[in-house]
């Protein structure tokens, strides 16, 4: 069954190589296969996302792709000094970025091509 096979995420663009540099050089993932559709990147933990070649736009509404962090501050100050800019909204509240959840803490940001990113600390025993 599903429930026990590795998950991944997959980013739409319409334009994989304008993209790539945001992920290899700000991100600083290392293409695990580079296909004719998109590239692959392997994540802690054996994850996998692609950022796959699409006619479809990301509307950017929903977060599309997490990834889990030991210290949020710390990580947030790393992107920002890379040029990451976190968003801030009303609900939940966020101040400089991060945001207070039931589950820990978040900030979420986007690619160049629209996509939602959230890195999330969880809290203890999550």
């Amino acid at each position: 069954m599903l429930a026990d096979r590795r998950a991944h995420a997959v980013l739409p663009t319409g334009d994989v190589d304008a993209l790539r540099p945001f992920y290899e050089e700000v991100l600083g993932f290392t293409p695990h296969a580079v296909l004719a559709s998109g590239v692959a990147y392997r994540a802690g933990d054996g994850s996998l996302f692609v950022i796959s070649r699409s006619a479809g736009i990301s509307t950017g509404a929903f977060t599309q792709i997490g990834f889990t962090v030991p210290d949020i501050e710390a990580e947030v100050a790393e992107l920002r000094g890379r040029g990451v800019v976190f968003e801030e909204y009303e609900a939940p509240k966020t101040e400089g970025g991060i945001a207070r959840m039931p589950v820990g803490r978040a900030a979420w940001f986007r690619d160049p091509a629209g996509n939602l990113l959230v890195i999330v600390q969880f809290d203890q025993g999550f």
